[in-house]
């Protein structure tokens, strides 16, 4: 079985313009750091040219999408009935991207199949992660 999974999926860029620009994007989630997501943004549809990526926490987006959550760089909120608004807090600014709940409710289903949610510490590899942190190798 698959450790990664990933889906595209289309963002809507909140501009001051009255249109919203479609950008491409690609949710991640792997099971070697089951807590985290990761939204990745290709080069073409960033301001610097190079992809950017965002990491938050799974806990995060499934509360995001029933009702506000999130307090520093990743801010998430329900929009609508459909759509789910995620804000990307950086220094240059802020980000924010409308994305169908339905995909975001689709992509956590499959990592749910993945890491059922609470189970996430079976995943851990606690020695690697110790082994990092102490600057050793194994």
């Amino acid at each position: 079985m698959s450790i990664v999974i990933e889906q595209s999926v289309q963002a809507r860029m909140v501009a001051s313009a009255p249109r919203m620009e479609t950008l491409p994007a690609v949710l991640q989630y792997d099971r070697t750091d089951p807590f985290a997501i990761r939204m990745a943004f290709p080069a073409p549809a960033t301001l610097e040219g190079t992809e950017v990526a965002w990491e938050f926490s799974r806990e995060l987006l499934t509360a995001g999408m029933d009702r506000p959550a999130g307090v520093g760089d990743v801010r998430i909120r329900p929009f609508g009935y459909d759509r789910t608004v995620l804000e990307f807090h950086a220094a240059e600014g802020i980000a924010m991207v409308h994305v169908r709940t339905a995909e975001l409710r689709r992509f956590l289903r499959r990592t749910q199949q993945l890491v059922p949610a609470g189970g996430e510490h079976r995943f851990l590899d606690l020695d690697r992660s110790l082994t990092d942190l102490l600057g050793g190798s194994r």
